[in-house]
């Protein structure tokens, strides 16, 4: 065990090293738990205590009890370790319970706060995946980085101030035991350790590698699971499994080799560590031999040793983890640290209620980061309140990105947005989206029952207004077929529905929410002739009274519009209605050629 750990903790030492001052700031989420930590401070202590006292309890049933041959002294000394014993059991018991608690509630609390936090964040956040930056990346902090913490919180420290109170003590001890054979002791242990961490380098560098191949492996199956369809549709299954095997013989062939390299270690680590117990045994037994020792003395003091070579490894094995620990809080901490770049304003203005939805673009212009050419230019617009709006052209010409300024996922960069006359950079984000509902082209459904997937509307709607928003979005007649009805889970991103479904519970749930203002993403573009005629009439049903902005490629859809926005290169180059368009805008001509042929419709 010892040399197990010697072995472990210096392949541990010999990670990369992050700033482990950083785990400090996480200390402030211990402080409601003052009690516990001190419950844990106290068990630890005892149990600490009790280990060293069994050495000067094996001391005493050597020399006073089989030395001595006399019974009761036998009988004295092991009653007095029964009860050392029995006091390291409960404290060890009492102190891995509350470590663990510890652990575990710092993890939850952490969790909770970096997941809060991500929520406020604005949605460009999650979309720069060359920044390490992608939401499944962020998924993994809070999950694999967070458990590297509740190890360290709830275990790593723990047994690091334990094993650092037994080096102090045993030492102390040996020091008071035997001065002389101390020395070498103490001097030994470095000693002894240095062939095992430059040995163990090669180790490390195998080890990588080996972990390199495992992971390339699993993400090549993942690739290949997730694309089944596709794989197998080309019958590409031969290729994948040839190129599966070559990356199985290779992570084969690099785990032999660091099994080889680990082989070679614990074999030296063996030698050197019984060695350097040999000569402490041999000089321990002449001083035996001369009477200036005592058997239960040596006994003794070689506890003491392996106690503190124990203690050594284990906190050798404890930086490792501190320096893993440290590394996940770092990437915690660095996104509890970014602050979202779109904020409500302190104090907001007050949005009037309800909202008219009087909507005005003045001077608008932006350009998404990290981009050089605009998405939109000098855009000026003014939409009434309860007029329908179709916006129209070109792919890339800035149409949806209208949409995520007016949601304010963006900030423009030049010029401003208002609703009913308020700059929306100065109202009140949530009572902002509040007003405004929006139906993508792909709506987004979550894990759960089509009842909570409605509720996003509305979280406190009654189960009649529920069926009275499905009956509205033609969606009541195959919600009432499901297994379950309303209760009946979706599955992850609503995979057991068609698209046309889909769509019309998105349409229920924006009913649910009664905007003011609609905002429909090319929401029938995708469907089926049939499910685009259900879904048309819900949306039908959904515009009437709210201002609606919608964009469209499929013109048939919005020729009825109040008013059609043919934008172009980021710029608004016509707006009128379709028998205005048709003479005065060549763009929207041939938009109407392309789709209708001559036919002017």
């Amino acid at each position: 065990m010892v040399i197990d750990r010697l072995l472990f903790g210096a392949l541990a030492t010999m990670n990369q090293r992050p700033d482990p001052r950083v785990l400090l700031r996480l200390l402030g989420l211990l402080r409601p738990y003052r009690v516990r930590l001190a419950l844990a401070g106290l068990a630890l202590l005892l149990a600490s205590g009790s280990v060293l006292l069994l050495g000067n309890g094996l001391r005493l049933v050597i020399d006073r009890g089989f030395l001595a041959a006399n019974q009761q002294a036998l009988a004295q000394s092991l009653a007095l370790m029964l009860a050392v014993v029995t006091v390291l059991a409960l404290a060890s018991a009492l102190r891995y319970y509350q470590v663990t608690w510890i652990g575990e509630r710092l993890a939850a609390d952490l969790r909770q706060r970096v997941f809060d936090h991500l929520l406020t964040l604005e949605p460009s956040f999650f979309e720069s995946a060359s920044d390490g930056r992608a939401a499944g990346e962020i998924a993994s902090r809070l999950t694999a980085d967070t458990s590297v913490l509740q190890s360290l919180f709830g275990s790593s420290v723990s047994l690091a101030l334990r094993n650092l109170v037994m080096l102090v003590g045993a030492v102390v001890l040996m020091l008071v035991t035997q001065p002389w054979l101390s020395a070498m002791v103490l001097i030994g242990i470095p000693a002894t350790l240095l062939p095992i961490v430059w040995y163990g380098r090669r180790v490390r560098r195998l080890s990588r590698t080996s972990q390199d191949r495992v992971a390339e492996l699993g993400r090549y199956a993942e690739e290949a699971l997730s694309g089944i369809q596709t794989l197998q549709a080309f019958t590409h299954e031969p290729v994948d499994k040839t190129h599966y095997s070559e990356r199985v013989e290779q992570a084969f062939s690099s785990a032999v080799e660091r099994t080889q390299q680990r082989a070679w270690l614990t074999g030296i680590a063996m030698l050197v560590v019984f060695t350097a117990v040999g000569l402490m045994l041999w000089q321990g037994g002449q001083a035996v031999l001369a009477g200036t020792m005592s058997p239960g003395e040596l006994s003794a003091f070689i506890f003491y040793a392996v106690l503190a070579a124990g203690a050594i490894a284990t906190l050798a094995e404890v930086a490792g983890d501190v320096q893993r620990a440290a590394g996940a809080a770092e990437r915690l901490l660095e996104l509890l640290d970014t602050q979202p770049r779109i904020q409500s304003p302190v104090p907001p203005q007050a949005l009037p209620r309800p909202s008219q939805g009087d909507i005005a673009l003045e001077n608008l212009s932006f350009t998404y980061p990290g981009r050089e050419t605009p998405a939109l230019v000098d855009v000026d617009l003014h939409i009434q309140p309860g007029e329908r709006v179709a916006v129209v052209g070109p792919s890339g010409a800035g149409k949806s990105t209208l949409l995520a300024l007016l949601l304010r996922f963006y900030d423009p960069s030049q010029g401003q947005v208002t609703l009913d006359g308020y700059d929306i950079r100065t109202l009140d984000l949530v009572a902002l989206r509040r007003v405004m509902g929006l139906v993508a082209q792909a709506p987004v459904l979550f894990s759960g029952t089509v009842a909570e997937n409605l509720r996003y509307g509305d979280a406190e709607a009654s189960n009649e207004r529920l069926r009275m928003a499905a009956q509205d979005a033609s969606a009541l007649d195959f919600i009432d077929a499901l297994p379950q009805g309303f209760d009946t889970p979706l599955g992850p991103g609503g995979v057991q529905l068609s698209g046309g479904q889909r769509q019309r519970l998105a349409i229920a749930r924006a009913l649910l929410k009664d905007p003011a203002v609609l905002l429909l993403d090319e929401a029938t573009s995708a469907l089926d002739a049939e499910s685009e005629r259900l879904v048309q009439q819900a949306l039908d049903r959904l515009m009437v009274g709210r201002t609606s902005i919608v964009i469209a490629h499929r013109l048939a859809t919005v020729i009825a519009a109040d008013r059609l926005l043919v934008f172009d290169g980021g710029r608004l180059v016509a707006a009128g209605t379709h028998r205005e368009l048709i003479t005065t805008s060549g763009l929207y001509r041939h938009l109407v050629a392309l789709q209708f042929g001559g036919e002017t419709l």
